[in-house]
């Protein structure tokens, strides 16, 4: 069984879902800069320019997620959780006007699997970069 860097709660899945019908192709961004903070934004595919050392966790409903490169040395040893929660975020992500937005929840890989994914000394091995 493959180890999934990224995975959605049913809830997340299904405002993507409504998302992808109303906007197309989507994609989400996990940065750790102003505003949310740490919290994961979704925008059209198209109007976001990924970074040269963005790091894609996985696709989470058929998106894909990336994480910036200093959040990914942080969270490298954690599988993230992608839920939705009531509230309003800072306005930037695609789900901001629904009244609810998303959130990232984490849960800690085991030993078996740090080692089955390449995660060495809390540094991943397959990402590109050694954190």
């Amino acid at each position: 069984m493959k180890i999934e860097r990224v995975v959605a709660t049913s809830a997340a899945i299904e405002l993507i879902a409504r998302l992808r019908a109303e906007h197309g192709d989507l994609l989400f961004h996990q940065s750790g800069g102003c505003c949310d903070g740490s919290a994961p934004m979704c925008y059209p595919a198209a109007g976001f320019r990924v970074g040269r050392r963005d790091v894609q966790l996985g696709d989470i409903a058929g998106c894909p997620f990336y994480i910036g490169a200093a959040q990914h040395a942080c969270w490298v040893h954690t599988q993230l959780i992608i839920d939705v929660v009531p509230g309003r975020g800072a306005g930037f992500s695609l789900e901001a006007p629904a009244g609810v937005r998303f959130l990232t929840r984490s849960r800690v890989f085991s030993e078996k699997e740090r080692t089955e994914i390449g995660i060495i000394d809390g540094r991943s091995i397959h990402s590109g970069l050694l954190h």
